[in-house]
């Protein structure tokens, strides 16, 4: 498409939209989806899951904003590993972060679905999760600053409904009843609670999943090299804190065990200390819904971007890098990914299989894509320092190359452990990586003639 049809993305974001964006795109997994560990690991193992997992993903942030700043680019992790390893390394990278984007939000939807149908039984959360891809794709399309501003509004409500829950359940909160049953198997430690930890790695990561998304924001801010850092690392430190204090409290409210499985676990473990009736659980399910939107509505951000860049960089169809002449915002990379996350919703029968959920299924699909993402982000990062040292970095990476290592390994030991505890998923998401790059090779010829009319790299 020829770029002076096609207008550009608007330049509008501050670092308090960015923060809201950061933390935004992630809190929906305070709010549901993480419980599902509790069920493969206990509390305790599932405890000490995440603090593997926060560990990874506090380090990984610091690391990662060192690419975020030098490339503030819409295509983030794509274009940093397309600058370290080329077209094949953007593209394994891009791929990578499209299927977690485009897989999270539909696992978001079925849970604002399942809040809402906490109300009013007799709507179907289905059809309500369609209705919020409606909604938040049309906002997404009026413009990047009304749907930052936005973000961050239904961000901080979101923070304070988390406080409101754990304040309302700590009068009952009984450590007795957290550690009861804490590991998997029985209640010491074994074997299969070494298992358990491993395997409940998929929704550890799950409180973290998609922060990495304010990358796809950066060619959208106003002073990237400035607000990004403070956005990541603010962003990371709120999560690391609610993560903690929901667990933890949701956990000692009664019997964990009936809270394992489902999609709407704050509600179930406050109408345990509150009753069924009680205005504050009421209040929950509403003010919990602005959760699941922050999440939903920051994803929609960001799998649009990452759409968006591939196709302008000739890795997807042309008419996917279409801005709408008006909002300047990538319109039909919304409703694409909003198709695909539709279609996702309604496929119970090929993505309900190996004993899990359809919500477990989509959030370890989405997980797989950001560990591989992860895992070429920090080899970029290594690489780039290693080909590029004179390449301006604003912020850099603490105690290198020690902190991106961390990151690293992590990722490879959480890749390596969902393939074994998650291996029909692994296929699927293998499958689809392979019909990408099928695709990746038939538009060779198109990516050559674009690169080398922009002087870029092949």
């Amino acid at each position: 498409m020829n770029p002076q049809h096609n207008p550009g993305l608007s330049k509008s974001l501050g670092t308090l939209e960015l923060w809201g964006i950061a933390v935004g795109l992630v809190i929906s997994g305070e709010y549901f989806g993480w419980s599902y560990g509790w069920a493969s690991a206990g509390t305790m193992g599932f405890l000490v899951t995440t603090f593997f997992v926060a560990l990874m993903y506090t380090t990984f942030i610091f690391s990662f904003t060192e690419l975020t700043t030098s490339i503030p680019h819409a295509g983030g992790p794509f274009e940093y590993s397309r600058r370290a390893f080329g077209p094949t390394g953007g593209y394994i990278a891009g791929f990578a972060t499209l299927i977690e984007f485009v897989f999270a939000p539909p696992a978001i939807s079925l849970a604002i679905g399942a809040y809402v149908n906490v109300q009013f039984p007799a709507l179907d959360p289905k059809l309500i999760a369609v209705g919020a891809y409606l909604v938040f794709m049309t906002l997404n399309i009026l413009g990047v600053h009304i749907a930052a501003m936005f973000e961050l509004g239904v961000t901080l409500l979101a923070i304070f409904e988390l406080l409101v829950f754990m304040g309302v359940v700590a009068p009952g909160f009984s450590m007795v009843n957290f550690v009861k049953g804490g590991w998997a198997g029985q209640d010491g430690f074994s074997m299969a609670a070494f298992s358990g930890i491993f395997a409940a790695i998929p929704f550890a990561i799950w409180f973290f999943l998609a922060i990495e998304g304010v990358a796809m924001a950066a060619e959208e801010a106003k002073t990237p090299r400035r607000s990004i850092p403070i956005a990541y690392i603010g962003g990371i430190l709120t999560l690391v804190i609610l993560a903690t204090g929901v667990m933890i409290f949701a956990g000692g409210a009664g019997d964990w065990t009936k809270l394992a499985n489902i999609n709407d676990p704050l509600p179930q473990a406050m109408k345990i200390i509150v009753g069924e009736n009680s205005g504050w659980l009421h209040m929950l399910v509403w003010l919990g819904l602005f959760g699941l939107i922050a999440s939903f509505h920051g994803i929609i951000l960001g799998y649009s971007r990452q759409i968006f860049a591939l196709a302008r960089a000739g890795y997807l169809p042309e008419v996917l890098e279409r801005v709408h002449p008006k909002r300047h915002t990538p319109y039909v990379a919304i409703l694409a990914g909003g198709a695909v996350g539709i279609a996702a919703i309604f496929s119970d029968s090929w993505i309900t299989f190996g004993g899990q959920s359809l919500t477990a299924n989509i959030v370890t699909m989405s997980v797989f894509g950001a560990i591989v993402m992860y895992i070429m982000s920090m080899l970029s990062l290594f690489k780039l320092r290693a080909t590029a040292p004179h390449m301006e970095r604003s912020y850099r990476a603490p105690l290198y190359p020690i902190f991106p290592a961390i990151a690293l390994i992590g990722a490879f030991v959480c890749l390596a452990t969902m393939i074994y505890y998650n291996a029909l998923v692994a296929g699927v998401f293998a499958g689809l990586m392979v019909v990408g790059y099928v695709y990746f090779l038939t538009t060779h010829a198109r990516r050559s003639e674009m690169l080398a009319a922009s002087g870029s790299i092949a």
